[in-house]
C-alpha cells in the first residue's frame, strides 16, 4: 500500500504584485496571503509604476504614441483661472519635455499617431471644433478639416491612417471618420452613440470603449465595438461602465484605464473580451492613454483639481485561479 505521508511537496509562494519566488509553471500550485492558487496561463496581472510628471497639470487632453516616445496635447485647467491650453509634450520614457504649440489651443480633443507623426482633431475652443493638426516631431501644421465638428471624441490609427469616433456634437454622436493624410471621409457609424469614450487600434482594426450614450451618470456606457475598416460590430463588455477614461493598444490587446467621477480601475481585452488590469496608483477621470497593454502609458487628468501624474504600465503574463484558503485544508 502506497503511503501518501511520506509524498511531500514545497508550495512555492505567489505574490500577486506579479512578482514570485520561482518560475512559475502551469498547473503548479501557488501560495499567498493564507490562500492556495492555481497557475493557469503563467501570468499575473500588470502593474502601474510612476513616470515623469507633465510640466503642465491638466485635463481633457488628448495623447499618442508610445511609452518612452510618447506625445500629450491641449487640454484644460480651473486654476488660477479657466484656460484651454495649446501646450504640447514629448515622453522619452523617463521625462516630459516641451513640444510645438497647437495651433489651435483646445481641450475634449482626440489623439494618433506618433511623437514624431502626431495627429489631433475635434475638440472644444469655446464652441466645437473641426480642426485637424498634425504634428512633424516640432511643430503642428494644419491638416483637413473634420465634416463633424465635435468634442470629446476618441481617436486612434496613424497620421496617414487616422480613425475618429464617437463624440458629442449636440447629442451623443455615432459619426466614424477616416483620415488618409489628408483629408477625412465617412466611415461606418457607431451601432451605439456615445460621447467620452476612449479608443485605440488602427484604421482597419479599430476599437473604442466605454462612454456615455446621453448626459449623465445614468448613461454611463460599458459597450465596447470593433471597427474593421468599413464597418463596428459588438465586442465584449467592459466590467466597469464608465466615460472619461484613458485607452490604449490594440483591437486583440487593449488597454483602458480611470474614468468616472475618478476611478483607478485599470481593464486589459484579448480581442473578445475584458479582464482586471493592476489598479492605477492615482485614480482620476479625463486623462489620456498612449502604447500598448504591455507596455502602457497614462498622464494627466482631473483628481482633486488638475494633474500632472504619469503611470507606466507593465502587462501581465497570464492568469491564477484561487483553490481554497489554508484554513479550509487540503
Amino acid at each position: 500500500m502506497t503511503d501518501y505521508r511520506s509524498i511531500k511537496y514545497k508550495v512555492p509562494t505567489l505574490n500577486l504584485d506579479g512578482t514570485t519566488e520561482a518560475s512559475p509553471v502551469e498547473g503548479e500550485m501557488w501560495y499567498d496571503s493564507g490562500k492556495f492558487y492555481l497557475g493557469t496561463s503563467l501570468s499575473f496581472p500588470g502593474t502601474w509604476s510612476s513616470g515623469g510628471n507633465l510640466g503642465t497639470a491638466r485635463w481633457d487632453l488628448a495623447g499618442a504614441g508610445t511609452q518612452t516616445a510618447g506625445l500629450c496635447m491641449g487640454g484644460y485647467i480651473s486654476s488660477p483661472s479657466e484656460q484651454v491650453l495649446n501646450v504640447t509634450e514629448e515622453y522619452n520614457g523617463t521625462a516630459w519635455s516641451s513640444g510645438g504649440n497647437l495651433g489651435t489651443a483646445r481641450n475634449a480633443l482626440a489623439g494618433a499617431g506618433t511623437q514624431t507623426a502626431g495627429l489631433c482633431m475635434g475638440g472644444d475652443t469655446g464652441s466645437l471644433s473641426n480642426v485637424t493638426e498634425e504634428y512633424n516631431g516640432s511643430s503642428w501644421s494644419s491638416g483637413g478639416n473634420l465634416a463633424t465638428a465635435r468634442r470629446v471624441l476618441a481617436g486612434c490609427g496613424t497620421q496617414t491612417a487616422g480613425l475618429c469616433m464617437g463624440g458629442w456634437d449636440g447629442s451623443a454622436s455615432n459619426v466614424t471618420e477616416e483620415y488618409d493624410g489628408t483629408s477625412w471621409s465617412s466611415g461606418g457609424n457607431l451601432a451605439t452613440a456615445r460621447h467620452d469614450l476612449t479608443g485605440c487600434g488602427t484604421q482597419s482594426a479599430g476599437l473604442c470603449m466605454g462612454g456615455d450614450n446621453g448626459v449623465g451618470a445614468a448613461n454611463l456606457s460599458n459597450v465596447t465595438e470593433e471597427y474593421n475598416g468599413t464597418a463596428w460590430s459588438s465586442g465584449g463588455n467592459l466590467a466597469t461602465a464608465r466615460e472619461n477614461l484613458g485607452g490604449c493598444g490594440t483591437q486583440s490587446a487593449g488597454l483602458c484605464m480611470g474614468g468616472s467621477g475618478g476611478t483607478n480601475v485599470t481593464e486589459e481585452y484579448d480581442g473578445s473580451s475584458w479582464s482586471s488590469g493592476g489598479n492605477l496608483a492615482t485614480a482620476r477621470y479625463g486623462l489620456v492613454g498612449a502604447g500598448t497593454q504591455s507596455a502602457g502609458l497614462c498622464m494627466g487628468g482631473y483628481s482633486s483639481g488638475a494633474s500632472n501624474v504619469t503611470e507606466e504600465y507593465t502587462g501581465g503574463t497570464g492568469s491564477y485561479d484561487e483553490l481554497f484558503t489554508a484554513s479550509q485544508g487540503l
